[in-house]
């Protein structure tokens, strides 16, 4: 297929690019040189590419800095998913259109212990996740219209090269600095009570391009490992990797209220026999290994 990814230069996007490459599709990505905001860079984008399918990952993926510009969020991931809708139905009416949103618009079951599926209400507790809550309402107004738009949740995931805003990187990256000896062996957290959803970010990547079958229906669709993870087993884990016991240090700039968020993705298991198959203590040592590889190649330059 010939597949079109906004959003390319991303931690999945460039992941999505090999990916979609090894198997044969013909995949194109547009990034900063395309503002999703703008509606016209978005249709010319489309018309040139003339895509069969088209994966929207660009976005503002930030919790944190969404709470510090809720505005910009909505500019971006609202405003800039109806630009790439307008644009492929105007320029490629034929193409699937899978709209990448995320577990966060279902906000949290605090400690109910009960997994979201997609009949859940959405209920977003922060400016990011209502942002994506009224893309993905938009996309079902798309496909309301005709266009085969296929509306996708994906829960927390992660994997070498993440941005350290994110809660596993972070602690890897300050492990790895302690373990250089770079920093004292104390160690910023949030609030570690927390409960999510985790998976590698390759498990994810194998259920978008398993999405992309024209024969699977239009979703919504869960990709969630459904296993509750507490946040502070994910740090016991990392700083036993790392042979550390660290001092740790609660960053109010971090915390958040005790919340619990896990997925049920049986939808996406029945439409395409797709399941999660990467160990995630294997990812959480991949994370940490990028980060002391990342440190030792900068201490080179």
């Amino acid at each position: 297929m010939r597949v079109l990814v906004t959003g390319a230069a991303g931690f999945v996007g460039q992941r999505l690019l090999v990916e979609l490459a090894a198997q044969g599709h013909d995949a194109v990505g547009t990034d900063v040189d395309c503002d999703i905001r703008d509606a016209e860079a978005v249709a010319q984008s489309v018309r040139v590419a003339a895509p069969e399918a088209l994966l929207h990952l660009a976005g503002l993926s930030s919790v944190s800095g969404s709470l510090s510009d809720a505005e910009q969020s909505y500019a971006v991931n609202y405003l800039g998913a109806r630009s790439i809708l307008e644009a492929v139905r105007h320029e490629a009416p034929d193409c699937r259109v899978l709209l990448v949103g995320s577990g966060e618009v279902y906000g949290n079951h605090a400690r109910s212990g009960e997994a979201f599926r997609e009949d859940a209400p959405l209920a977003p507790v922060s400016p990011y996740a209502n942002s994506k809550a009224c893309a993905d309402r938009l996309g079902a107004a798309y496909r309301e219209l005709g266009l085969d738009v296929v509306r996708v949740r994906p829960f927390n995931h992660t994997g070498p090269g993440q941005d350290e805003r994110f809660v596993v990187p972070s602690f890897a990256r300050q492990l790895a600095k302690m373990r250089r000896g770079e920093r004292a062996p104390a160690l910023r957290t949030g609030n570690l009570d927390c409960v999510r959803d985790f998976l590698d970010v390759d498990d994810v990547l194998a259920a978008y391009l398993a999405l992309l079958d024209p024969a699977v229906g239009a979703g919504p669709f869960n990709i969630a490992s459904g296993t509750a993870r507490r946040i502070g087993a994910l740090l016991e884990t990392l700083c036993e990797i790392a042979g550390l016991e660290p001092e740790l240090e609660p960053d109010p700039t971090r915390f958040r209220p005790t919340d619990y968020s896990v997925g049920d993705a049986s939808a996406l298991r029945e439409a395409t026999q797709w399941q999660p198959t990467r160990e995630l203590k294997n990812t959480l040592e991949r994370v940490y290994r990028h980060e002391v590889e990342r440190l030792r190649e900068s201490g080179r330059r």
